[in-house]
């Protein structure tokens, strides 16, 4: 029987290598890959063809959240599990608005994680326990209620523009922005317009404090303001 392949995302070596000798010891399951960031996993999915893509979301340069929306993009047969230390409802229900067909919290990961995988490469989403719970609660009052989701309507940036809010949010000037991101800095000024047009915000600082409370950049990154 072919075994699931598998291509892991996360920033610290350490994790990475830990969840390869963990996965390592199932017969049915193979990891192709390691990723240090969502920009490099965009890449190697592109390249492996991984059966899943085991995701962490807390990452520089490009977060796992955008990086899973372009591997998704890329690769539809390709599955996503995110892998984060963050279990807020919040992040969860924009990994699944996204694609995501599962999500786990790293601190009780470890002996579920082989079974997430198999689950979610079966065609079923999984998710941890306590995000599991949460989630039918939810559902159960929206039922009782009536109502779905409520609130203000969702502001649309474009792929590029998460990418350029993030690296802005990290403190990265223009020209570093356009190195990164191979474009010119005539189009990084460009794009950083049109994020203050759609989002309402005009100073770097703003744009930084809605990059932390969208969840593209995790809040203990380290980042200097122009």
């Amino acid at each position: 029987m072919k075994p699931i392949t598998v291509l892991l995302v996360d920033d610290h070596e350490i994790v990475r290598e830990g969840l390869a000798a963990l996965l390592g010891t199932e017969a049915d399951i193979l990891v192709v890959g390691q990723a240090s960031s969502g920009r490099q996993a965009v890449q190697l999915v592109k390249q492996l063809a991984p059966d899943v893509v085991v995701m962490d979301l807390a990452m520089p340069l490009l977060n796992g959240l955008e990086a899973t929306r372009q591997v998704l993009k890329n690769a539809p047969a390709t599955k996503v599990l995110v892998l984060s230390a963050h279990g807020d409802d919040e992040y969860v229900e924009r990994a699944v608005e996204i694609g995501a067909a599962g999500y786990l919290i790293k601190q009780s990961s470890a002996l579920i994680l082989p079974k997430a995988i198999r689950a979610i490469q079966s065609g079923n989403q999984f998710f941890d326990t306590s995000i599991a719970r949460r989630r039918r609660e939810r559902e159960r009052k929206s039922v009782i209620s009536g109502t779905g989701h409520s609130g203000a309507k969702a502001v649309h940036l474009t792929s590029r523009e998460v990418e350029v809010l993030q690296l802005i949010a990290e403190g990265k000037a223009n020209k570093q922005t356009a190195d990164e991101l191979g474009i010119s800095i005539k189009t990084v000024e460009k794009h950083r317009q049109h994020l203050m047009s759609k989002l309402d915000i005009h100073d770097t600082a703003g744009l930084t404090r809605y990059a932390i409370a969208a969840g593209i950049i995790d809040s203990g990154v380290r980042f200097t303001v122009e």
